[in-house]
C-alpha cells in the first residue's frame, strides 16, 4: 500500500525511475480497488460511474509509473504508446515491466535500489 501512495504523491512525475516493486504494488492495489468498486456497483445498481471516476483519478499516475518504470530499464517513456497496438502491444510492455532496472546510473537518473551513502 506504501508504493501506491509513493505513486500517487508522484501524480505526474514523469522523470526519473522506478523499481519493479513500485509498479506491480501499485497495479495489485488497483486491481483490488477496481474490483472493490465494481462490486460495490453490481451490489447498489449504481452503474460504473464510481469505476469511471477512479480510472480517471489514476490514469496519469498510471502512466507516470509505467514511463519511470521503463527509464529503470533504460527505455524510454514513449513505448508506452506501443501498448495502443493490439495484443502484441501489452504483451511488449509486459516484457518490459518485468525485466530487472538497469544496474547503476542510466541517463534516466540513479538506480532506486542503491542505498546513498552517508558521506
Amino acid at each position: 500500500m506504501n508504493e501506491y501512495i509513493t505513486v500517487l504523491k508522484k501524480y505526474a512525475v514523469f522523470t526519473g525511475r522506478a523499481r519493479r516493486r513500485e509498479y506491480w504494488m501499485f497495479i495489485l492495489v488497483h486491481v483490488c480497488i477496481t474490483f472493490l468498486l465494481g462490486m460495490l456497483e453490481g451490489i447498489l445498481e449504481f452503474g460504473d460511474l464510481l469505476s469511471v471516476i477512479y480510472a480517471l483519478a489514476v490514469l496519469l499516475p498510471n502512466l507516470a509509473v509505467l514511463a519511470r518504470r521503463l527509464h529503470d530499464i533504460g527505455q524510454s517513456g514513449w513505448w508506452i504508446l506501443i501498448g495502443l497496438v493490439p495484443c502484441i502491444g501489452w504483451i511488449v510492455i509486459l516484457f518490459f515491466t518485468i525485466q530487472e532496472g538497469t544496474p547503476g546510473k542510466n541517463e534516466y537518473g540513479p538506480n532506486p535500489k542503491e542505498v546513498p551513502q552517508a558521506p
